[in-house]
């Protein structure tokens, strides 16, 4: 086996990955894990670029680790999820799924790697225009545009479902706190 410089990048950026993946992980502050879970996502998107892909990567930045992350801290700072309570909501058998999990992993990797030689099915090529942004354009507007735009509208609806909830939960906590003004009736 040939040492070269992109299987170096490869596994250095895998061990980004991994060390991001743990430290979200085992982080005990909510927004540090969401911090270390961007990174994550920036190195899957230098994966694609490695892989010649660079509209994925570029939905990657953007999508994930763009406009989710920002909804997910969004939500954690909301609902102050770092002022629960620890420990009240511990399942006592998620460790052990976990490990067990993890080991299936492993052995399923290790299975591959060892015993087909990494080859587990033969790559194709494929030509130059495939999964760019043209061809992916064409395929959504043209072959998927139903379901392009009933989830666009599903996604509406979900954005205003949350702030009705939101707006209604602020409501009934301003109309709670001692020394509020009564709601006056118009004359």
């Amino acid at each position: 086996m040939t040492v070269t410089v992109e299987l170096v990048v490869f596994f250095l950026l895998a061990a980004v990955a991994v060390g991001a993946a743990v430290g979200m992980l085992f982080s005990r502050n909510a927004v540090h894990s969401a911090l270390f879970l961007v990174v994550n996502f920036a190195v899957v998107s230098v994966f694609f670029l490695l892989l010649g892909a660079p509209f994925i990567a570029m939905v990657q930045v953007t999508v994930y680790a763009g406009a989710i992350m920002v909804l997910f801290l969004f939500v954690i700072m909301l609902l102050g999820a770092e002022l629960l309570r620890r420990g009240g909501g511990v399942l006592t058998w998620q460790p052990a799924l976990a490990l067990v999990l993890s080991v299936v992993f492993i052995g399923v990797l290790g299975y591959v790697v060892f015993f087909t030689g990494g080859e587990a099915a033969e790559i194709k090529p494929v030509g130059s225009e495939f999964g760019g942004p043209t061809e992916i354009g064409r395929l959504l507007f043209q072959s998927y545009l139903l379901p392009f735009e009933l989830t666009s509208l599903l996604l509406l609806v979900a954005m205003i479902g949350a702030v009705v909830l939101t707006r209604d939960s602020v409501t009934r906590a301003r109309s709670r706190r001692p020394g509020a003004r009564a709601a006056q009736p118009d004359t």
